[in-house]
This record gives structure tokens, C-alpha cells and sequence, in this order.
């Protein structure tokens, strides 16, 4: 049994589309040639056979008994070599594409990892999601179809040296027919090629529409843009229909190729063959070889025009992966490093103390969240840590250290342990803790499996206050040496929001962590409170001290109120 996914898919060829399929052929290079030489033999099996029927009929009419035999025992052998073979090139093609498939999830997943927020800035979630849904099948297809493609062209020169050999009118009719084909398909393979392509843009900006839809379906309804936005679905799919009916009209003319041309070359063949018969030429038996061969030629013809067409979808859908492939994350690290200690925006002033819970409060929730982004180095900036500038870190040190949790984090598919245990090594008494101070026990009691019930994707099944629960309580698990939290109570009621702010300090005791937030539920437990407006820190102080000394401060908390 072959074990796929390889551990280790390898460094990609992603300077071209090409050479990014021939890296995956030379990866699988072992496979990929054992299931070639099957498909060679395979095919050679279904060639020999009009031959071996041929020369059978003549020892018919010959009266040649134990000639008859042994060629109808040599048909027998063909057909049962034919059937081996042909098991084992199935077996071999499948294992070439899943191992194609595996390989391409393997590098685009591990780059999305490392381009992190990167990704999602530089392409649409359809383009991504485009790559999961059908490129990896196409590669996978292109991959595959090598196997037949290379065993049709060595069953179409066997049966063109063996046709010479009875006949050489015939054996050239057959060597100036198959280029002649191949030429005429040629011209379809170019716009097919542009209408794919095309065809695969509009798909991806469809899925990236349904997407933004889906997450914005409450809002909509609430501002009653949900029939508009519909209206624009439904137009964008038209489009994407007429885009896939321009690709359907060539595939047909392809298809209609690949029938219409070889069966052209059977009727030349055999019309050919009957008139040496006639003129005693040939044997009967080489009559009915020849017709045998003519037939027979349909499927290796269709084979090719088939790999053609694979292998250009084959290029487009690689294009998209290269392009993936070739994107570079916008944050960069060095090889610096650091004790830790304060940690401190430059351009807003911000510095967060070793050991204590720091509050943010902004007068507009987008400045907080850009303050937040420079400190977890989600975003360029002039960040110190400690005494060594924070772009100097490598970057998976700063993610490891830092942990910025904010409301567009999502809830993953899989069992709520695991959700909340990303690492998977946190024990049951840190998960109750983490749970306890995050408020999130009930959401937990609730579910019939406890922390083992199933956890459907983005946590549909929780309403808004119990994801953004969960998802602190996930963040306090991974206990983090500097933990920024952006807005973490906001869709939880006041007792409850009062509750999470007296847990959170109590189990964030001793640690680094900033809590971007106007709650002044959460403002007031806090150690020490920033207020930043027009991008500067403009006041700082306990909570208390600055209603009384930061007017504007007050005004933001208390949202205007007396």
C-alpha cells in the first residue's frame, strides 16, 4: 500500500506553469514511470490482438489447424495480459493523480501559512478557494493522463510499423493520417486554452461574491440590501454560465474532432485494404487486421486529443497555482532577538508594560485596531520590543510570542477540545480554567458531547456572544507571552461583560496584555488605560483618573452620556 500524502512535498518549480507540472512529474518520477510502462504495455496487448486474429483467419483458410491454435491461444494470453495490465495502469494512474492532488494542497497550504494576512490582501477568497475546487483536479488530470498519452503514442507507432510491414500503402496512409489529425485539432486547443481561463477568473470572483454574501447575510437583511445583492448574484452567474457555454462550444468541436477524424482514417484504411483484397494484394486475414487496426486507431486518436485538452487545462489551472505560489508575505523577519519587556508603538505612543493589563481605549474603533496590528506585526511600523526593534525578530518567534485575538478570528471545524486546543497539549484543568474566565462554562454544558461535541465550521451553530467567548477562551489556552485582545466583550450583555473583566485580569495575573476596548466595564479592572485619538496616545492613567482629567476620554467611554 503506497502511503499519500508524502511527508515532505519538496520546494516548488513555481517560475512557470510548465515547469511547475514538469517539478510534480519529476517528484513522482518512480510512479510515474512504472505506471507509463504498464499503460505501455497495456496498449501494445490491444494492438497485437488484429494481428494475432489476422493470421488466425488465414490459418482458417489455409486449413492450418495447429496454426489456428496457436494463435488463438496467443489471443487468449493477450486478453488475459490485456486484463493485468489494465488493473494495474488504473491503479498506477490513480496513485499519479491523488499523488499530483495531495502534492499541489500540500504547497499552496503550507504558502497560505506563510503569507498569513497576506493571502487574503492580495487575492479574492474565490481565487483561493478555486484552487481546492477544481485546479488541484486538473493538475491531477494532466499528471494522469500522461500514463495513457505516452502508451497511445507507442500503440499508434507499432501499429504503423506493423501495417507497413503487411502493406506500405497502408502503413504510410496511417503515418500521413495520425500528424494530419493532430494538426487539425491544433487550432481548437488556443481559444479553448483563453476560455478556460477566462471561464476560471469568473469563477473565482462568483465564489468571492457568495463568500462576502454569506458573511454579510445578517447585515443585509437588516438594511434591506439582501434582493439587491441576490440581483447581483444572479447577474455575475449568468455571466459565469455564458463564459462556461463559449468553453463548451469548443470542448464539443473537440469531442466532435475526435470521433469525426479517426473515423474518417477508418474509412480510407478500409476502403483501401478491401481493394488490395480484391486485387489479392493481401490475405483476408490481413483484410481483417487492417480493419481491425482502423477501429482500433479511434481509441488512441481520442486518447490524444483527450491529453491535449487535459494538459491545457492542466497549464491554466497551474498558472493560478504558480501565482499563489509566487506571492510574498508583506511582514518579514531577521534573526534578532529579545528578552522581552516593553513593548512599544513608536508612531502612536503606545507601550504596553511587562506584567500588566493594559487598556486602549480609541476614539474610533479603527485606530485601535492599527495600533494593534503594528504590535503583533500584522502591519509595517516602528515597534520596539525590549530593547530590539520588532521587525528584527523572525517572524514565527513574534507569532509565538504575541497573540493578537480579534472578533474576525475564526471558529474551525472539528471538536470543541480541539478548537480550543490548538496546540493540542493543554491539559482538562487549563481548558475549565480558560473557560471559567471567559464565561464560556454554559456554552460547554450545553453541548451533549461537552468539550468532544462536534463544532461545525465558523461555529454557526453559536450565536455571536457565545463564538466571541469561546474564541477569548481559546486565546487565554495558548496563554501567550503578550496577549492583544481587540473588542473582546462586545457581543456579551453587561453582567456577563462584568464577569469576563474581573476573570480575565485574575487569569492574565503577571502576564503582558493590551485589551483594545470603550467598555469601561473592562477599562476599569485594567492596570493601566492609553486613550489614543487622531493616531496619538493623548492621555494616560487609571480609568478613574482619566474621566476626570480626559474630557474627551470620557466622552468616548461614556459614548456622550452624563
Amino acid at each position: 500500500m503506497r502511503s499519500l500524502p508524502a511527508a515532505d512535498p519538496g520546494i516548488p518549480d513555481a517560475r512557470s506553469p510548465v515547469r511547475y507540472l514538469l517539478w510534480i512529474a519529476r517528484n513522482q518520477a518512480g510512479p510515474l514511470a512504472v505506471g507509463i510502462a504498464y499503460a505501455i504495455l497495456w496498449w501494445l496487448t490491444m494492438a497485437l490482438v488484429p494481428a494475432f486474429v489476422g493470421n488466425g483467419i488465414d490459418a482458417i483458410t489455409d486449413r492450418d489447424l495447429p496454426g489456428l491454435l496457436t494463435w488463438g491461444a496467443l489471443t487468449f494470453a493477450l486478453g488475459a495480459a490485456q486484463a493485468v495490465t489494465g488493473v494495474m495502469r488504473h491503479r498506477m494512474a490513480v496513485h499519479n493523480w491523488l499523488s499530483a492532488a495531495y502534492r499541489t494542497v500540500q504547497v499552496t497550504v503550507r504558502q497560505a501559512t506563510r503569507l498569513g494576512a497576506t493571502l487574503p490582501r492580495r487575492m479574492s477568497t474565490g481565487e483561493v478557494v478555486s484552487v481546492g475546487n477544481s485546479d488541484i483536479a486538473h493538475i491531477g488530470n494532466a499528471i494522469d493522463i500522461l500514463l495513457r498519452g505516452t502508451g497511445a503514442v507507442v500503440a499508434v507507432a507499432a501499429v504503423t510499423v506493423i501495417m507497413f510491414g503487411m502493406s506500405p500503402v497502408l502503413g504510410l496512409t496511417v503515418l500521413a493520417g495520425v500528424p494530419l489529425m493532430a494538426a487539425a485539432v491544433a487550432p481548437l486547443l488556443k481559444p479553448l486554452h483563453r476560455r478556460q481561463h477566462a471561464h476560471r477568473d469568473l469563477q473565482g470572483e462568483l465564489s468571492t461574491r457568495a463568500a462576502d454574501i454569506v458573511a454579510g447575510l445578517r447585515v443585509l437583511r437588516g438594511v434591506g440590501g439582501e434582493q439587491v445583492f441576490a440581483d447581483r448574484y444572479a447577474a455575475e452567474s449568468q455571466r459565469v454560465r455564458r463564459a462556461g457555454v463559449r468553453v463548451a462550444a469548443v470542448d464539443s468541436a473537440l469531442e466532435g474532432a475526435q470521433i469525426l477524424l479517426p473515423g474518417l482514417l477508418i474509412a480510407a484504411v478500409t476502403w483501401l485494404g478491401a481493394a488490395f483484397a480484391i486485387e489479392g494484394r493481401i490475405t483476408p486475414g490481413d483484410l481483417v487486421t487492417f480493419y481491425g487496426y482502423a477501429v482500433f486507431l479511434v481509441a488512441p486518436m481520442r486518447t490524444l486529443t483527450e491529453a491535449a485538452d487535459k494538459l491545457t487545462k492542466g497549464h491554466v489551472s497551474a498558472r493560478r497555482v504558480v501565482r499563489i505560489l509566487n506571492l510574498e508575505p508583506e511582514m518579514t523577519g531577521g534573526a534578532a532577538r529579545s528578552d522581552g519587556g516593553l513593548l512599544r508603538d513608536v508612531a502612536s505612543g503606545v507601550a504596553v508594560r511587562p506584567g500588566t493589563l493594559t487598556a486602549v481605549a480609541a476614539a474610533t474603533p479603527e485606530e485601535a485596531v492599527t495600533v494593534a496590528e503594528r504590535l503583533g506585526r500584522y502591519a509595517g511600523g516602528d515597534v520596539d520590543f525590549g530593547d530590539v526593534p520588532l521587525d528584527t525578530l523572525p517572524l514565527a518567534e513574534v507569532r509565538r510570542r504575541i497573540l493578537v485575538a480579534d472578533n474576525g478570528a475564526r471558529l474551525f471545524a472539528g471538536t470543541l477540545r480541539d478548537e480550543l486546543d490548538v496546540s493540542g497539549t493543554a491539559p482538562d484543568e487549563v481548558l475549565a480554567e480558560a473557560l471559567h474566565a471567559a464565561c464560556a462554562e454554559d456554552v460547554v454544558e450545553a453541548l451533549p458531547g461537552g468539550l468532544d461535541a462536534p463544532v461545525a465550521e465558523s461555529g454557526r451553530e453559536f450565536s455571536g456572544g457565545q463564538q466571541q467567548r469561546l474564541r477569548l477562551a481559546r486565546a487565554l489556552v495558548a496563554d501567550p507571552e503578550v496577549l492583544i485582545l481587540v473588542e473582546p466583550t462586545s457581543a456579551v450583555d453587561a453582567h456577563t461583560e462584568a464577569r469576563i473583566a474581573d476573570r480575565l485580569a485574575k487569569a492574565r495575573q503577571g502576564r503582558t496584555t493590551l485589551v483594545c476596548t470603550t467598555s469601561p466595564l473592562v477599562l476599569d479592572r485594567a492596570d493601566h488605560v492609553i486613550y489614543v485619538e487622531g493616531g496619538l496616545a493623548r492621555a494616560q492613567g487609571t480609568h478613574r483618573e482619566l474621566l476626570t482629567t480626559a474630557p474627551a476620554y470620557a466622552a468616548t467611554v461614556t459614548r456622550g452620556e452624563d
